[in-house]
């Protein structure tokens, strides 16, 4: 299973139907490494997610292109943990001005994805990408 965001997309490409899609977003997600116990806390959990969403930031400066963040995430649910491991795939290791520049939900649209997620994973998805897109905000503020 890849984690490279090219390959996702292209393997999206290759998929008409909705429930081949929504099996491979759970592999993704059976793929994704797992987070450690101990980050399973308040802290790390996403607000505005119907299930239990963790992430872990770690940011590293790197001169003059700005801190890059890296991410581990989580979920309790399948598909979730997959949408996850897709955001991963797409923001970790990129520097804070790549991340606010990255539009993930065109990204979702783009791929088809987001037609076949209920209003509460889309909510939850949007949530997602603005903590991380609130962690890049900070890591910037922080290197100012």
């Amino acid at each position: 299973m890849t984690s490279n965001i090219d390959d996702i997309v292209e393997n999206f490409a290759l998929l008409d139907e909705w429930d081949d899609r929504y099996r491979y977003v759970i592999e993704l997600g059976k793929a994704l490494p797992p987070m450690p116990d101990g980050d399973h806390t308040d802290a790390n959990k996403v607000q505005g997610c119907a299930s239990q969403v963790w992430l872990v930031t770690h940011v590293s400066p790197d001169g003059a292109a700005g801190p890059v963040l890296t991410f581990e995430g989580d979920s309790d649910a399948h598909i979730v943990r997959g949408l996850v491991a897709i955001l991963l795939a797409l923001y970790s290791g990129k520097t804070a001005q790549e991340i606010l520049a990255t539009d993930a939900l065109a990204l979702f649209e783009r791929i088809r994805l987001r037609d076949g997620l209920t209003p509460q994973r889309s909510n939850g998805l949007r949530s997602m990408v603005e903590r991380v897109r609130g962690e890049a905000t900070a890591a910037l503020a922080d290197a100012a």
